[in-house]
């Protein structure tokens, strides 16, 4: 009998990959959560979650656009209340890493499912080339804040295997890994990476936190998309998450992705060539 499996965020970086390697499994029948889906699927409308969740077996949770915003804690609660009400036997959340609000919902989950795995995260590499980091790139000139934070960017390719593994395999369930890639690097040190695999000057400016804020403000960047910002950069870039760990190669029998890898495959694409 086929596994039915409902990706929710199937439009995000991981979902988007994660349906990508599920869609061809013969064992699997796949289902889409996104808002523009057949059966359509949205966070702050709890109406469209029961019909998405109809004879559904796993759920993969991604929730948009972090679990730290305010409302995510009671929507995990309702959502993961419902879908084992509606016979849902394993739940896999994208967690936070280093989020204190993400905890909540990873407790929330535990306590409702039937069987779940956490798989936790911090900044992807794919920020960079998918999400905010994409247009400073661009324009040559890389802002922020934090410049002396080192982080272990994590690929969304390594997430998005992990996350497969714990959907298909029951030898995940009851676990929480913490994803890392194998190295520690600063913003300026990823951003000199990108610069070297393009072949681009790509300049870096160290910012304060307040500095940085404004300048979202002038670019008229959405309220709550600085909200959001600022909550990762004052929070979990204290160096709470400046630490690697192997759980990537403990899952999957490999060594986690290098930024360089990740920088000169992207590179390839032409992504960050602005004429493109």
């Amino acid at each position: 009998m086929k596994k039915k499996i409902l990706v929710l965020g199937s439009t995000g970086k991981t979902g988007r990959r994660v349906a990508a390697r599920l869609e061809n499994n013969t064992e699997v029948k796949l289902r889409l959560g996104s808002r523009n889906e057949k059966i359509p699927f949205d966070w702050e409308k709890p109406e469209t979650w029961q019909n998405v969740l109809k004879d559904i077996d796993t759920v993969y949770i991604t929730f948009q656009p972090d679990l730290a915003v305010p409302f995510a804690a009671e929507a995990i609660e309702n959502f993961t209340q419902l879908a084992t009400k509606a016979g849902v036997q394993k739940i896999v959340l994208l967690s936070g890493r280093g989020e204190k609000e993400a905890q909540v919902c990873e407790e929330t989950v535990k306590k409702n499912a039937k069987n779940w795995t956490i798989v936790r995260a911090s900044w992807f590499n794919q920020n960079f080339s998918e999400s905010f980091f994409l247009d400073p790139i661009l324009y040559g000139i890389v802002a922020l804040p934090r410049a002396e934070a080192l982080e272990p960017f994590t690929d969304a390719d390594d997430i998005a295997d992990v996350v497969t593994a714990a959907l298909l395999d029951e030898i995940h369930n009851g676990k929480t890994y913490d994803l890392t890639g194998p190295r520690l690097l600063t913003f300026k040190d990823a951003v000199n990476e990108i610069a070297n695999a393009s072949g681009r000057n790509i300049s870096f400016q160290s910012l304060s936190l307040e500095e940085y804020v404004q300048m979202l403000k002038e670019y008229q960047i959405p309220d709550d998309h600085i909200w959001l910002v600022n909550y990762l950069f004052e929070q979990v870039l204290d160096g709470r998450n400046s630490s690697v760990t192997s759980d990537i190669e403990k899952v999957l029998g490999r060594k986690a992705k290098d930024f360089s890898v990740y920088a000169k495959e992207t590179a390839k694409t032409g992504i960050w060539n602005p004429e493109n």
